[in-house]
């Protein structure tokens, strides 16, 4: 599958006349809970040459490729994601921390990842994944039965968001080091059951509500809802901004 994802930014590269400066797997394969049917979540940053930039009309920023049920890949033009880099994009941070890369100009990553703790909004984060999580549970996690993955999609942002409170950093985007963050081994031990039925599971599995892990959710919920004033805010430089989408444009 990887030769096919590296066979297809290739394409990508050729057709749109754009230079790839990273891609990585975004989605349930790099946060670390994939089913046996998920698909690839395949996300790219690219620059294209300086003089599509030079122009009275903008150049679309995105681009995305037909969507099958093996392979979703999508891409944002450097501009437009340096521009959600300063904004403290969540997913945009997850990128650059994923543990499975296709494609990467070293430079760039480096500059990328060296600037983070600068540009990351402790308080945007932190609200971004309170909000994913709390409402993923009060809308799909209260029926009779209930999507198996769903709970790694509370559980994931969750334990981000209590990352973000107790450690004041940058969170990881791996989900087995995020649950670190919890030390009630009973717990983990569910967790650990969880994540070997949904690894043995299709996307579309149904379990009963596990009344130990609703209880730890609703728990964590409040606490960090009463956490929330305590996250400051943090803003870095756009000049340094600046500075990394020239080098990276005129360099094409």
């Amino acid at each position: 599958m990887r030769a096919e994802i590296l066979k297809a930014l290739e394409e990508i590269e050729q057709k749109e006349q754009i230079k790839i400066l990273y891609a990585c797997e975004s989605g349930s394969r790099a946060w670390g809970f994939a089913s046996p049917d998920s698909d690839y979540d395949v996300r790219f940053i690219y620059a294209r040459n300086i003089v599509d930039y030079l122009q009275i009309d903008e150049v679309r920023d995105v681009i995305e490729m037909p969507i099958n049920d093996l392979l979703d890949i999508g891409g944002w033009d450097i501009k437009k994601a340096l521009k959600l880099y300063r904004s403290a994009n969540a997913a945009l941070y997850e990128w650059f921390q994923s543990p499975i890369v296709y494609r990467c100009i070293d430079e760039f990553y480096e500059q990328i990842k060296g600037n983070m703790n600068e540009f990351y909004s402790l308080k945007s984060g932190f609200h971004h994944y309170l909000s994913m999580s709390s409402n993923i549970f009060n809308n799909e996690l209260q029926a009779n039965e209930v999507k198996l993955k769903r709970y790694f999609y509370v559980l994931r942002p969750l334990f981000a968001a209590k990352w973000i409170y107790i450690r004041q950093e940058v969170p990881p985007m791996e989900f087995s080091k995020l649950r670190t963050v919890i030390d009630n081994a009973e717990m983990q031990n569910k967790i650990d059951d969880l994540l070997l039925i949904k690894k043995k599971s299709d996307e579309r599995a149904l379990i009963n509500p596990i009344g130990e892990l609703q209880e730890l959710i609703q728990d964590m919920l409040i606490e960090l809802e009463a956490a929330a004033n305590k996250i400051v805010h943090s803003k870095g430089e756009t000049d340094k901004l600046n500075l990394i989408f020239r080098k990276f444009v005129n360099g094409l």
